[in-house]
């Protein structure tokens, strides 16, 4: 879970230090979260408190509206590949085609790519 082991526990479950570095925030500022203080949460600190806690998208969306009063946004989740059709269409393609995700990671390519570009597939360091 990223947290170093520690002693035995009389209760289970995270403690407030143990939760707030996971989320990379303070532990004073956590607390204030938890007493609900009037304080500016952003999205992405909302994000790292799903992750850390492990929360379902029913969860996720009654955090969000707890701490914002207006439901979550929709969770951007970039694919780690393409469908056979969308890997078929770019093979069929005579020219140079690449697909990205939104931070531009590609994730697929043709043949004409390969030749432009060299072999995406390859680590960087190897490319010719």
């Amino acid at each position: 879970m990223g947290l170093p082991s520690g002693s035995r526990r009389r209760t289970p479950g995270l403690r407030r230090e143990e939760l707030a570095r996971l989320a990379d925030v303070g532990v004073s500022w956590y607390t204030w979260l938890e007493q609900g203080r009037d304080i500016h949460v952003s999205e992405p600190l909302l994000e790292r408190l799903v992750v850390a806690l492990r929360l379902t998208p029913t969860e996720r969306l009654l955090l969000f509206e707890l701490a914002h009063g207006r439901p979550a946004p929709r969770a951007v989740r970039s694919p780690d590949s393409v469908s056979g059709a969308l890997q078929r269409l770019l093979d069929a393609h005579p020219f140079p085609a690449l697909v990205s995700t939104r931070r531009w990671d590609i994730i697929a390519w043709n043949a004409a790519a390969t030749v432009l570009y060299s072999d995406l597939a390859l680590p960087c360091g190897r490319c010719s």
